[in-house]
């Protein structure tokens, strides 16, 4: 790894700040289709089952791609590299926008898919070495925080503009945040060279871990359970009775509003509770998607909002303490073990919106989010029941122990 660089410059947090605004935009782009589904199933002439393929399949190219880009891309100063992956998928989000079939959108966004994976593959190391060493936590979590807010804002906002102005404009206003984000890498980004070689050997000493792979095992399964309920829950909104357009937008920014509190709630006790925290979020993301689930649409708009909120602080409360499991477990192999994790979640995606789509077309969305609580109820289990590493007060023996 590169030095640290001795002072806390201004330039270095700055370029901390627009690899997060890339975040946002990089994980926008890949739910788009989750607040637009009925509008570009409308303008394609396919059922959202197919469109959820869009999201099924960026995810297993950008989980592919990022697993093979330190190989693939090592020798390339990383600057430099995250500027042209930027832009390419704003390119790929241009494109998709003026697409006039189906086949040419979802191929914009394979490429698009590309860029993203090698993205997370290079970005939250580069955050890391560009700021003094005691700093790197809170660097990473200044970029995982762009995650974060796209995760539980941008599906809202994208489908306010798509409401408002169309689908195709509201990935074009994507595009535009994204060549605006590259110009200021550009400028913002101190000079990063290529990494040292990191390889697979490092990947594989975590992967012996079995406290690692209880951790993943964890996260495939929430990330599954989550994204086949989440990928629809747009139909599942408009099959409502008495919800108006305004509704669905309120719907998905009461997601994301309780996902800002849910954040916040994680950064306040997960050093020193993160066992019950884990658990209580899984609790309650079983408890909302069963009641979604076995109501249906019957419950009306205002207790599906109130749901629906629910939902979404629990999952922002699960995305950033399995995070946090994931690196305080890690210790020294923290670089590698955050690669398999990204890779994780992305094929969990792709694998979650793939069994979304499936029951979407025989059974219908309530049927979709009992089998989301269903899914996730094998994590809580394992919380509750199993006594895995890392989830003790953060500063005891155990949790400070690594993988080999």
């Amino acid at each position: 790894m590169a030095e640290h660089p001795p002072g806390n410059t201004a330039r270095a947090w700055l370029g901390v700040l627009a690899l997060a605004v890339a975040a946002f935009g990089i994980v926008t782009t890949e739910f788009a289709p989750v607040g637009l589904m009925s509008a570009i199933a409308g303008a394609f002439d396919r059922p959202a089952a197919e469109i959820g393929l869009s999201v099924t399949v960026y995810a297993w190219i950008g989980a592919a791609a990022g697993l093979l880009s330190p190989i693939l891309l090592k020798a390339l100063p990383r600057k430099q590299l995250l500027v042209a992956l930027v832009f390419a998928l704003a390119a790929s989000n241009a494109v998709a926008a003026q697409s006039s079939g189906f086949a040419g959108f979802l191929a914009a966004r394979m490429a698009g898919a590309v860029a993203h994976g090698c993205f997370w593959a290079v970005a939250t190391a580069v955050a890391a070495e560009i700021v003094p060493r005691e700093r790197l936590g809170l660097a990473t979590a200044i970029v995982f925080g762009g995650i974060t807010v796209a995760i539980v804002l941008g599906v809202p906002l994208t489908n306010l503009v798509g409401e408002m102005s169309g689908w195709r404009f509201a990935f074009a206003a994507i595009a535009a945040l994204g060549l605006v984000t590259g110009v200021t890498i550009a400028v913002l980004l101190p000079p990063v060279g290529p990494p040292a070689v990191a390889g697979w050997r490092s990947m594989a000493a975590v992967l012996r871990e079995g406290a690692m792979r209880t951790i993943y095992g964890v996260t495939a399964l929430m990330a599954i359970g989550h994204f086949a309920a989440y990928t629809f829950i747009e139909p599942y909104l408009r099959a409502v009775p008495g919800t108006a357009e305004a509704m669905v937008s309120a719907s998905l920014a009461a997601f994301g509003a309780a996902g800002v509190l849910g954040n916040m709630l994680t950064g306040a006790l997960a050093d020193r509770h993160m066992r019950p925290l884990i658990a209580g979020g899984f609790a309650v993301l079983v408890a909302a998607l069963v009641g979604l689930g076995l109501a249906g649409p019957a419950l009306g708009p205002l207790v599906t909002l109130a749901l629906v909120a629910a939902w979404g602080g629990a999952v922002s409360v699960l995305f950033a303490g399995l995070q946090i499991w994931m690196l305080r477990t890690s210790g020294a192999a923290a670089m590698p073990a955050a690669a398999i994790h990204a890779a994780v979640v992305n094929l969990a995606i792709g694998l979650g919106a793939s069994c979304g789509a499936l029951l979407m077309q025989g059974r219908g969305p309530d049927r979709v989010m009992l089998a989301a609580a269903g899914i996730a109820l094998v994590p809580l289990a394992a919380v509750l029941i199993g006594r895995p590493r890392g989830l003790e007060r953060a500063g005891t023996d155990e949790a400070k122990r690594a993988p080999a």
